[in-house]
């Protein structure tokens, strides 16, 4: 089956979905959206019929799981839409509004499409970087939002049946993960990982995480954090691991672009500190941040054997990424770094 074909069968699909909540609703042509990896996700626009409560036409995604792969882990949209439609009334998070799902092969959902801006301080080259102000209220929102998903128990918006992800469940994933690369992009990664074995953290009542809080996955207008998109990872777990995911991004030595431009390279600086950012998240959720090191340890950890995997694919390429190519050269640093802060474990934060 073509990829046009494929798309028109979407847009019908989607379209059916949509109709039985507002009957006559009708969709644009669907336009590929760049930057999944998990998951195809295409733009267009919900024109309900005339009459209809809300007729006037609104943005919207449709995202689908990626065609002849089981729709498991981070291909299972539905599951996304599921922990969208739990956290929608949650005080102090936002989240895309869930429009309609369709169980099919393969499953797809629809949900408000949220403009704004996600930019990743110490990664993204914007032509127009946010001002550092702006970078550093962002950030401090994006904490205090993150505080705020943490804090109803997962029984408490109807995931109570979903499984905890334990944190040598998590250290395992990602172990098996660097397996599969060559030493050429391994370092001391055995080092780190052995290490982070041998230091278990005490376990800390499990809540819905994210798997990849960072300013590039939130959607912002100015300083409002109008959304947290990219859901792929969620699962019920440490929060820890989410917090600690921030601070690794407010420093995260590994580098996708070189020579930055000063714009950007400013905004990169006006990262609050590891202590800054905790504060912003103990005032929402007072000491929950014991024994951060080793979070932030694994997080260095998960980042280097994420962008070990994709740099080895990027290798294999016909027209290889540069800025997948720049990680690939700094994986060394950045085990080294969750090295530096296993060392220093046992301080207050």
């Amino acid at each position: 089956m073509s990829l046009e074909i494929e798309v028109s069968e979407l847009h019908g699909r989607a379209t059916a979905a949509l109709a039985q909540r507002w009957p006559g609703a009708r969709l644009s042509e669907l336009e590929p959206l760049p930057g999944g990896i998990s998951s195809l996700t295409f733009a267009s626009w919900l024109d309900q019929a005339p009459g209809q409560a809300g007729g006037q036409a609104r943005p919207v995604v449709v995202k689908v799981a990626p065609p002849g792969l089981a729709p498991v882990r981070n291909r299972d949209v539905l599951r996304q839409a599921r922990l969208m439609r739990a956290l929608a009334d949650v005080p102090g998070v936002r989240v895309p509004d869930v429009l309609a799902e369709q169980d099919g092969a393969p499953p797809l959902f629809v949900m408000e499409f949220v403009t704004g801006e996600a930019y990743e301080p110490h990664w993204d080259a914007a032509a127009s970087p946010p001002a550092p102000a702006v970078v550093q209220r962002r950030a401090l929102a994006a904490t205090a939002m993150l505080a705020h998903l943490h804090g109803p128990a997962p029984e408490s918006v109807g995931l109570g049946d979903e499984p905890v992800l334990s944190c040598r469940q998590e250290l395992e994933r990602w172990g098996q993960l660097y397996a599969t690369v060559g030493d050429d992009l391994r370092g001391q990664e055995r080092r780190l990982l052995e290490a982070l074995a041998a230091r278990w953290p005490a376990p800390a009542a499990p809540r819905v995480t994210h798997g990849d809080y960072r300013l590039g996955n939130l959607q912002f207008a100015g300083d409002e954090l109008r959304a947290i998109i990219d859901w792929e990872l969620w699962s019920v777990g440490d929060p820890r691991t989410d917090l600690a995911w921030l601070v690794v991004f407010g420093d995260p030595v590994l580098e996708r672009v070189a020579g930055r431009d000063a714009g950007n390279q400013a905004a990169a600086m006006a990262m609050p500190s590891r202590d800054g950012l905790v504060d912003a998240y103990e005032r929402v959720r007072p000491d929950a941040s014991s024994e951060l090191d080793w979070f932030v340890a694994y997080g260095y950890y998960k980042l280097a054997s994420t962008m070990a995997a994709l740099a080895k694919r990027n290798r294999r390429a016909v027209q290889p990424d540069p800025t997948l190519e720049r990680a690939a050269q700094t994986l060394a640093p950045t085990i080294e770094r969750g090295l530096e802060v296993l060392a220093q474990r046992g301080r207050a934060r």
